[in-house]
């Protein structure tokens, strides 16, 4: 069939990384302007998405199929890097919440919730993915406490 009376999908938003295929999070100038260091910040623009998986060497992409790799960030970030803090406004880290799980009590992820909800938190701004890290903490402790129950 000719390709003149196929009909291009319409878009509602999404975008995945031109490297990995990943649903991208949309994110806006506030995690591009903290993370990415200035000699590649122009090929983002305004707003870009967040390539979240680990094993990809992309951070950010755009619709044009500009990428900025992880190797482009001003500082190492989490989960590319596990000794990132996870909690970029708190300095949570993957070490914390394991601690929390070998403690067998969530006291760090409990304080981190109440400061997550304070007027102090800037997760927009300087999370890489412009997100509240809380939902990623939780899911890592629940993911470790399985693990450590099944030893």
């Amino acid at each position: 069939m000719n390709k003149a009376f196929v009909r291009e999908p319409e878009p509602d938003g999404r975008a995945y990384c031109p490297r990995c295929g990943t649903l991208g999070t949309p994110v806006n100038a506030g995690p591009l302007n903290t993370h990415i260091q200035v000699e590649s910040r122009a090929r983002m623009h305004e707003a870009a998405w967040y390539c979240g998986f680990a094993r990809c060497e992309v951070a950010y992409f755009n619709l044009f199929e500009s990428v900025v790799l992880v190797e482009e960030l001003k500082t190492p970030i989490y989960p590319y890097d596990l000794a990132a803090p996870m909690c970029a406004c708190f300095g949570l880290c993957y070490d914390d919440v394991e601690a929390d799980v070998h403690d067998s009590s969530p006291t760090r992820i409990r304080g981190l919730l109440a400061k997550s909800q304070s007027a102090e938190a800037s997760c927009q701004r300087l999370a890489v993915d412009g997100q509240c890290c809380m939902t990623e903490v939780q899911k890592l402790y629940m993911k470790l406490r399985t693990e450590a129950s099944a030893e």
